[in-house]
């Protein structure tokens, strides 16, 4: 029996390729499985090839698989794209009426199973997603029941009879492939899972939670791929919470209101991916002049204008730290698991009521879109920290009668604030340079105050912020330093024991606040290794050129990928060994 295994389904979008997987995976998650899940899609909305690999396993995971034992074929073109992810072993499960064949020079088993016909005589062709999942239930050892309560929570309310027919097209994939497979059924059966209950869901999916959770009430957004199912999510559940969410026009409005809804002392946030984030620019620099606080969920996709729209890419870092026009104090976070993600949003606001300043929360396409499976969260680590939020009947009257100062200069940078309304809180607020009450003044002294006062506000937060860097180092004279960002660290952890198995040390220093950026922990890392390799998908080197920003002079070889793709364990793998063989052999010719 196998422990783990890969299972993709491909097709034409908007022909239930999503659905198929999401219910093959839903019921292995329901009894016990570890799963990882990566979909490619197209950018639009009919038409295009689309697939949904899964990893199941019976131990945790947290990267997509670099094989692939089952696929799961609705068109040819699936063979044609994917087959050569096949093992050696692996099969190939396709729907007969488009004559399936395999692609020549590969040498795998072909099964053809009339998933359309079998559904047609059911009573509609639509259920062929149903005939597939049931196929590939036979294969697994799966019994066909193990679906029920998944199928019941997608179709009950459109009444038992269609529930009965989506069970009935199952049974008869299950029991059409055993038939047609008889004494030549594939060795693909799969260990008995532990039975636990785990959630499964997306990255947008553990946002919307925190941000609920954090007790945000408001959210102000404008659809966009990868961010919308954050979106959707929060249209879904806050209302259940007493809150709002209002689709905006474009993004410099979702920006604002969400500003304003925070002035007014609501818990508010807005989404969006790179190109929304350009168009959120001037905003952002309001949220730092004015020092209200702002979250901002950035999902990185494939740029730059349209660019990659529903592809893997992590090159908003520096438009997120540096597009701004102007200093203002901000803060970028990066979770590199859709647990961090949970507790990381809820931490997002924390730090922009207490820093008073913008903080942009970051991921990546993998990561918001990736379905993975999650651990029960502890609900007893939320903390809601509002700063120095000031309430009612907490602020003194002024003798001289004097306007409320709410830009006071502090040791710390940070100012009291009040919700408007509050009696003896009135002051001004703009987006010109201000004084301690909040009216313009272009003086030079009041300027260099004000500059500083907000500027220092984050000085110190690498030393505050709990795992500013995720580190696991075990080797104090490490052969490689690996650092890595948002969703690469499941890729990153699981090639590092096919190194250390091959005799290299290896390191690894994943990087969870980009800004400001924990340099001198950064530095200790590095002097831990002989050679420091830095992954990330984009073309230059964004992570990379920060970090020597940020720690100095340092010598990193650079692993990028940006065709669109995730990175696969197997590739980092064999690309870390190559620059460990590359460095011992510069060192044995004396060029080190």
């Amino acid at each position: 029996m196998r422990e783990q295994l890969s299972w993709k389904v491909g097709g034409q979008q908007g022909e239930g390729i999503e659905s198929t997987g999401e219910i093959f995976a839903s019921a292995l998650n329901r009894l016990g499985y570890y799963l990882y899940g990566y979909r490619h899609f197209s950018s639009r909305i009919k038409g295009g090839h689309t697939n949904n690999k899964i990893r199941v396993s019976t131990k945790p995971l947290n990267s997509i698989s670099d094989d692939l034992n089952i696929l799961v074929a609705f068109d040819q073109e699936t063979i044609d794209v994917n087959i050569h992810e096949l093992r050696a072993d692996g099969i190939v499960i396709a729907d007969a009426k488009f004559n399936p064949v395999v692609t020549e020079g590969y040498d795998v088993r072909l099964y053809a199973v009339p998933f359309t016909e079998i559904a047609t005589e059911l009573g509609t062709s639509l259920m062929k997603n149903m005939v597939a999942v049931g196929a590939s239930s036979a294969i697994l050892g799966l019994d066909p029941t193990s679906y029920q309560d998944v199928v019941e929570d997608l179709f009950l309310k459109k009444g038992v009879s269609v529930v009965e027919k989506n069970m009935k097209a199952i049974q008869a994939g299950a029991d059409y492939f055993r038939n047609e497979a008889g004494v030549n059924m594939p060795d693909l059966l799969l260990a008995p899972a532990d039975g636990k209950k785990r959630m499964f869901m997306i990255g947008n999916d553990a946002i919307g939670m925190g941000a609920i959770a954090a007790g945000s009430r408001f959210m102000a957004a404008y659809p966009i791929t990868p961010a919308s199912e954050i979106m959707e999510y929060m249209i879904d559940k806050l209302p259940q919470f007493g809150g709002t969410v209002i689709q905006t026009e474009d993004e410099i409005a979702a920006c604002t209101m969400a500003i304003g809804a925070n002035y007014a002392g609501v818990r508010s946030f807005t989404a969006s991916a790179g190109p929304g984030l350009s168009l959120m620019a001037e905003a952002i620099g309001l949220s730092g002049m004015t020092e209200q606080p702002l979250v901002i969920m950035d999902t990185q996709r494939g740029g730059p204008s349209t660019g990659l729209p529903t592809k893997q890419e992590q090159s908003d870092l520096m438009a997120m730290i540096y597009s701004t026009h102007g200093d203002i104090p901000k803060i970028v976070m990066a979770p590199s698991t859709v647990e961090e993600a949970f507790y990381d949003t809820v931490e997002a606001f924390n730090l922009a009521e207490e820093f008073q300043c913008p903080v942009i929360l970051v991921t990546d396409l993998a990561l918001s879109l990736g379905k993975q499976t999650v651990e029960p969260l502890d609900y007893n680590k939320i903390e809601i920290r509002r700063g120095a939020l000031q309430q009612e009947g907490e602020i003194p009257e002024r003798e001289d009668k004097a306007y409320y100062k709410r830009y006071e200069v502090t040791d710390s940078g940070v100012s009291n604030r009040v919700i408007p309304g509050m009696k003896n809180g009135i002051h001004h607020v703009t987006g010109v340079e201000h004084d301690e009450t909040g009216k313009p003044s272009e003086s030079p002294e009041n300027r260099v105050n004000q500059m500083d006062k907000r500027l220092r506000k984050v000085a110190d937060l690498p030393s505050l912020f709990n795992n500013a860097l995720f580190i696991n180092a075990k080797h104090e004279d490490a052969d490689l330093l690996v650092i890595g960002v948002n969703s690469t660290r499941g890729t990153i952890e699981e090639a590092m024991p096919r190194l250390e198995a091959e005799g290299v040390k290896v390191n690894h220093a994943h990087v969870r606040l980009l800004h400001p950026f924990p340099a001198e922990e950064m530095k200790k890392q590095i002097a831990k290794a002989k050679k420091v390799v830095v992954i990330e998908n984009n073309a230059t080197a964004q992570l990379a050129n920060i970090i020597k920003m940020n720690v100095g002079d340092v010598k990193i070889e650079n692993v990028l990928k940006y065709d669109g793709n995730p990175f696969l364990p197997g590739e980092l793998h064999q690309t870390c060994k190559e620059l460990y063989h590359a460095s011992k052999e510069l060192v044995l010719d004396g060029n080190i």
